[in-house]
C-alpha cells in the first residue's frame, strides 16, 4: 500500500499540503475555512454579542462530509465534566474524520484568557494582575500549565493572550489587558505566548489591532488613533509576541480605524502582518467579525461580499460558526465573483497549521491518554503565587498593616463574601455559569472573609454586607457602620462584579461612564471612614477607580485585579503580613473620576499645566507599589553625561539592598525621557524592568543594556527611526519615583530601523556581598 505524499510525515509540511490541496474540491477547501459552534444558542441570549441573530441551525452529519476547519468551545459553552467532555470531543473528531474523503479532523479551540475556560478548571488571576506582578517568568509557567491542560483535553488552539494596550480605563475589557504600557504588555504577553506554545497549543494574539483605543471607551466603537499612536503604542506588543514568542495565530479586531474595519484591511492583515513582519500562521475572525462587515460596519452588502472582503484582507478562518465562508462564498466563487486563489491561500495556511499539529498524520488519535484534573494542586499553587505577587499595596501611611493577629476586625462590603469577586468575565463561572443557575462553580474559591478568618484565627472578625456592587440601595449602611464602630479596624472590601454586555460593572461590553466606584460603594466607604475607626480599603476590580476622595483618610489601601480562585488567601495574606506585597500598578489610579481618559504615556500637552483647569496627574502612578520592608538603591554614578553612537550600547546599573527585617521584592524600572524630538513624544515610557526578590540584608546589582533601538519612534514620514540627540535614562521605583538619571547623547546619523531592531532591553542580575 502506497501512502499519499500528504500523509507522509517525512516530507516537508509545505510539500504535504500542496499535494493535499491538489486533490481537494472547492467545497472541501472551503470547509477548512470555518468553525462550527456545537450547542450555541440560536434563540435567546448567548455568551457572545449578536450570537442569537448570527447563528443558524445546520445539519451536523451533512456538514462534516466536506470536512471542518474548527470546533468552537466544546468545553466553554456549557458545564460539562472534563473527562466526559474530552471523550465527547474525541467522538466528534472521529465523526469528522470518518465523514470526509481525507479523514482530516478539526482544530478545537477554547478561550484561555485566565485559565482554560471550562468547568472545574483553574481560574487564574486576570491579565491585569499578570501585569501587576511584573514577573514574565511566572506568567510563562502559568501559561504552560494552561496549555498542558488544553492539550490533555484535546484542544489545539487557545484564544489568548489579549495584547491591547489600555488607552482609556473606562473601557470594560481593561481587566483582560496587561496594562497601559506597550513594553509591559509586550514582555508579559510574549511570556504567556511562549508558555502556551511550549505545550503545543496555538496561541492567538488578540485583538489585532487598535481595539482598546475605541472612542469614548465604548466596546466596538470606532478607533481614532493617529498613525504614530497606532505604530508606537498599539502594534509593538503584537510584533514582540510574534517575533520572540512564536505565536501561530492572530485574531482580527472588531473595530475600525479611520473608516477601515480591521477584518477588511489588507494593509493590516497582509502587508504589515505577513509581508513586513513575516507571519506565516493563521488569521482568525473574532466571533461573527466577518458577518459584522455587513451588519454593523456596512462595508459589505451581502454575506458573499463580507466573505470576499475578509478573505482579501487576509482572514483565513471564520469563527465561531459558519455564516459567510460557507454557501455564500462557494456560490460567489462559482460565479466568478471571488477568485478561487483566495480560498486556496487561506486553505493552505489552515492545512499547514493542521500539519504542524499532527492532524494530517495517519497515527493521529483524539482520545485522552490520562484522566483529566484541570484544577490540580500544581495549578492552584501557581494561581496562589501569581495572585500573591500581583496584590498592590497602594498606601500604608502609618503602618496599620499588617493587622495584629488578635485584633477586632469588621469586614464590610459587597465583595467580601462573594467568591465571584475574585474572577474576571472570561472565567467559566462568570462567563458561562450565569446561564446555568444552580450549577456549582466546580472549583474552590475562598472569599476574602473566609480567608481572613483562616489567616487570623485569634482575631474577632465580624461581617456586614453594606450594599450591593451596583444597586442604589443603602439600607445595609446602618449595620455596616455599627460593625465598624465596634471594631479596632474596618476592612472595606469593595470593587467590581465581572459580567458581559451590561450584566456586570467590568468585562466585555461593561464600559463605564466615569471612574467612580460602582453603585453606592463610595457612599458606604464615606460612612465607614466617618466612624473614626481606621479603614483598610481592599479593592477587587477589573479597572482602576478614582480614590482621591479618600486621600489621607484611609488607614491603608490594597488593590487586587480579579486575582483568581486563590485571590482570597492572597489578599488575606497581605493583610496579615504572611505575604509581603510586591505588586506594582500596571495602570494609573486617578485622583478624580472625570477628566479622563489618561494614561501615563503623555506628551507635554497631555500633562498638568496652566492651559487647562483639569489636572490629570494620577493619585498613584504607573509602576507604584509599596512593601513591608525597605530597599536602598545605590546607582552606578561613574557616568552622568555619556555619548554613544546611534547603533551602540550603554549599560545602566543599580545595586538594590533589602535594608528591612523581612524578605521582599523590589521592581526596578528603567524609563526613557526624550527632551527634544522631531515629533512629540511621551514624557516618560518604560523600556526595561527587573523584579528582585531579596532576603533581609541581601543585595543584587541590576544592569540594563540600553540599545538606541529602544528609543526608536515613528517620524513624520511614517518610518521608524533612531534620532541623534540627548536622552535621559531614568532608574525608578515607579513612573514618578525617579531614583537616578543618566544623561545620554546619541551621536552619528539618523537611523531608519525595521523588523530586525531590538525590542527588549537586555537585563543582567548579579549578587552583591
Amino acid at each position: 500500500m502506497t501512502t499519499a505524499p500528504w500523509r507522509d510525515p517525512a516530507l516537508p509540511a509545505s510539500v504535504r499540503v500542496d499535494d493535499l490541496l491538489s486533490r481537494m474540491t472547492l467545497e472541501e477547501k472551503t470547509a477548512q475555512l470555518y468553525g462550527v459552534w456545537v450547542g450555541a444558542d440560536t434563540d435567546g441570549e448567548g455568551v457572545a454579542p449578536h450570537q442569537h441573530d448570527m447563528t443558524s441551525d445546520y445539519d451536523w452529519d451533512e456538514l462534516i462530509t466536506l470536512g471542518l476547519g474548527q470546533i468552537t468551545r466544546s468545553f466553554g459553552t456549557a458545564p460539562v465534566d472534563p473527562g466526559l467532555g474530552a471523550q465527547a470531543l474525541a467522538r466528534a473528531q472521529r465523526q469528522i474524520a470518518a465523514a470526509g474523503r481525507f479523514g482530516i479532523p478539526a482544530v478545537a479551540h477554547e478561550e484561555c484568557l485566565a485559565g482554560f475556560t471550562a468547568w472545574q478548571a483553574t481560574a487564574y488571576p486576570v491579565p491585569l494582575a499578570w501585569g501587576a506582578s511584573f514577573d514574565p517568568e511566572l506568567v510563562e509557567r502559568m501559561a504552560r500549565r494552561i496549555g498542558e491542560d488544553l492539550r490533555a483535553a484535546g484542544v489545539h488552539q487557545g484564544l489568548a493572550p489579549v495584547l491591547d494596550v489600555v488607552r482609556d480605563p473606562r473601557w470594560g475589557r481593561v481587566e483582560e489587558t496587561i496594562g497601559e504600557d506597550p513594553y509591559l504588555v509586550g514582555t508579559i504577553g510574549t511570556a504567556y505566548v511562549r508558555g502556551l506554545e511550549s505545550a503545543g497549543v496555538v496561541a492567538t494574539l488578540k485583538h489585532f489591532a487598535g481595539y482598546a483605543a475605541s472612542a469614548g471607551a465604548r466596546n466596538l466603537a470606532p478607533v481614532r488613533a493617529g498613525v504614530r499612536e497606532f505604530a508606537d503604542i498599539t502594534l509593538p506588543p503584537f510584533e514582540m509576541a510574534l517575533r520572540e514568542g512564536g505565536a501561530r495565530s492572530v485574531m482580527a479586531a472588531y473595530t475600525e480605524t479611520d473608516g477601515v474595519p480591521a477584518s477588511a484591511d489588507p494593509g493590516l492583515l497582509t502587508r504589515l502582518l505577513r509581508d513586513e513582519w513575516g507571519f506565516t500562521g493563521t488569521v482568525v475572525a473574532d466571533y461573527f467579525g466577518i458577518g459584522f462587515l455587513e451588519t454593523l460596519h456596512r462595508v459589505a452588502g451581502s454575506h458573499a461580499e463580507a466573505a470576499h472582503a475578509a478573505l482579501l484582507a487576509g482572514i483565513d478562518v471564520e469563527l465561531p460558526t459558519v455564516r459567510c465562508y460557507g454557501t455564500p462564498l462557494l456560490t460567489a466563487v462559482r460565479a466568478g465573483e471571488i477568485p478561487e486563489e483566495l480560498v486556496d491561500r487561506a486553505a493552505r495556511r489552515v492545512l499547514l497549521q493542521k500539519c504542524e499539529l499532527g492532524l494530517l498524520d495517519e497515527d493521529w488519535a483524539p482520545e485522552p491518554t490520562a484522566p483529566l484534573d484541570l484544577d490540580s494542586a500544581e495549578n492552584r499553587a501557581l494561581a496562589r503565587r501569581l495572585a500573591e505577587e500581583s496584590v498592590v499595596l497602594l498606601d500604608n501611611p502609618d503602618g496599620l498593616l499588617p493587622l495584629s493577629p488578635d485584633t477586632r476586625i469588621a469586614v464590610v462590603g459587597p465583595r467580601a463574601a462573594d467568591a465571584l469577586a475574585m474572577l474576571g468575565c472570561y472565567s467559566f463561572p462568570s462567563h458561562v455559569l450565569t446561564h446555568h443557575p444552580g450549577v456549582p462553580a466546580g472549583i474552590d474559591i475562598p472569599t476574602v472573609l473566609e480567608a481572613l478568618r483562616a489567616e487570623l484565627p485569634d482575631a474577632k472578625v465580624t461581617f456586614a454586607h453594606g450594599c450591593d456592587t451596583s444597586d442604589p440601595d443603602t439600607s445595609g449602611f446602618e449595620e455596616a457602620v455599627a460593625r465598624a464602630a465596634e471594631a479596632d479596624v474596618c476592612v472595606a472590601v469593595l470593587g467590581d462584579r465581572a459580567g458581559l454586555f451590561g450584566r456586570g460593572t467590568s468585562g466585555e461590553g461593561c464600559d463605564a461612564s466615569d471612574l467612580s466606584l460602582p453603585g453606592v460603594q463610595a457612599e458606604l466607604l464615606d460612612a465607614l471612614v466617618a466612624t473614626g475607626v481606621p479603614v483598610v480599603l481592599v479593592l477587587l476590580t477589573g479597572r482602576p477607580y478614582a480614590l482621591g476622595r479618600w486621600q489621607g483618610r484611609l488607614g491603608a489601601a490594597v488593590q487586587a485585579f480579579f486575582p483568581g480562585e486563590e485571590g482570597g488567601p492572597a489578599v488575606a495574606g497581605v493583610l496579615s503580613g504572611r505575604v509581603n506585597p510586591s505588586g506594582r500598578l500596571p495602570v494609573s489610579v486617578p485622583h478624580v473620576p472625570g477628566g479622563q481618559p489618561w494614561t501615563y504615556l503623555q506628551p507635554p500637552l497631555g500633562l498638568a499645566g496652566e492651559v487647562s483647569n483639569l489636572d490629570p496627574t494620577p493619585l498613584y502612578a504607573f509602576g507604584h507599589g509599596r512593601s513591608y520592608t525597605r530597599f536602598e538603591w545605590v546607582p552606578d554614578r561613574r557616568d552622568q553625561d555619556v555619548e554613544i553612537t546611534t547603533d551602540s550600547t550603554y549599560d545602566v546599573s543599580v545595586t538594590v539592598r533589602n535594608t528591612g527585617d523581612r524578605e521582599g521584592a523590589e521592581v526596578v524600572q528603567l524609563y526613557l525621557h526624550d527632551p527634544v524630538a522631531s515629533v512629540t513624544r511621551p514624557d516618560m515610557r518604560l523600556i526595561g524592568y527587573q523584579r528582585l526578590e531579596l532576603a533581609p540584608g541581601a543585595a543584587a546589582r541590576v544592569t540594563f543594556r540600553f540599545h538606541p533601538d529602544l528609543s526608536a519612534f515613528t517620524d513624520r514620514t511614517g518610518h521608524r527611526i533612531v534620532e541623534p540627540g540627548t536622552l535621559e535614562l531614568r532608574l525608578a521605583a515607579s513612573s514618578t519615583d525617579i531614583r537616578h538619571t543618566t544623561h545620554l547623547t546619541l551621536t552619528g546619523p539618523r537611523r531608519v530601523v525595521g523588523t530586525d531592531r531590538r525590542l527588549r532591553c537586555e537585563t543582567e542580575v548579579s549578587e552583591v556581598p
